[in-house]
């Protein structure tokens, strides 16, 4: 089931994504599937006359991985982790599909980080690997935006990662996925710069969501970058940016400056 959250102009509703291609419609649901069953009101929309927002604004938290493909590791100059390599962003970077990410004046290179989003469905804390599944609500496309300039000079990874606009995320939540070995493609202005797969990465879904569940407790909404494959490079202000996942779809952003 792919659940996108969508607005015509009014008040951010919530859809089933219907059909494929160019015939796609959202039957529309009554209140928020993450707390409540999911239940069609009968209204149709046009996927054309929507505007998809981030399928979700997370109430507590995001929680990103870094160096989790070691190839990217490498590229970066960094040792392979041991453990999970968790940071936290706040819920004021994301963005949704088409949203610009605004490159501001505190920073002078920035990179895109095309990635793998699981979205938690319910309270947990201390989920073993072997249950995570029951606490999942799905996944989505995510662009872990970073300044290089920033992250260098700080030390951390706060504000080089967390700055307005810099999480976009979408188009959808597919919650039938499985995560496992799906293909991540990230193209600038067309040209594909990251070609990647699940089944690369150092530390699988499960053993991420175990290790955060252990570090915080999850909350309905809250969102795990997963980490990002190689080809990690430089984007300007006028680009575009796109992140597509096998089996969820296509996420893209423009670039301005501010």
């Amino acid at each position: 089931m792919r659940i996108a959250r969508f607005t015509t102009g009014d008040e951010p509703r919530y859809g089933v994504v219907q059909g494929e291609g160019d015939e796609q419609w959202l039957a529309e649901v009554a209140g928020d599937p993450l707390y409540t069953p999911v239940s069609g009101t009968g209204q149709r929309v046009e996927l054309a006359d929507a505007r998809l927002l981030s399928p979700v604004i997370p109430r507590s938290k995001i929680i990103g991985i870094g160096r989790n493909y070691a190839d990217h590791a490498k590229e970066m100059g960094s040792d392979l982790p041991d453990k999970p390599l968790m940071f936290l962003v706040p819920n004021t970077a994301v963005i949704g599909p088409g949203d610009p990410v605004v490159i501001p004046d505190l920073t002078e290179e920035v990179s895109y980080e095309g990635e793998l989003a699981v979205i938690i469905g319910r309270m947990c804390k201390d989920v073993p690997a072997d249950r995570v599944k029951d606490v999942i609500f799905g996944y989505t496309c995510a662009n872990d935006v970073t300044a290089r300039d920033l992250q260098r000079d700080d030390g951390q990874w706060a504000r080089a990662k967390g700055l307005d606009t810099f999480c976009p995320l979408g188009p959808w939540i597919q919650t039938d996925l499985d995560p496992e070995d799906v293909g991540i493609v990230t193209r600038r202005d067309g040209e594909v710069v990251q070609d990647g797969r699940t089944a690369d990465m150092i530390f699988d879904v499960p053993t991420l969501v175990e290790a955060c569940s252990r570090a915080f407790t999850l909350l309905p909404g809250d969102v795990i970058l997963t980490g990002t494959p190689a080809g990690v490079g430089p984007v300007t202000a006028g680009q575009r940016v796109e992140v597509e996942i096998e089996g969820i779809g296509t996420l893209t952003n423009p670039f301005v400056k501010r």
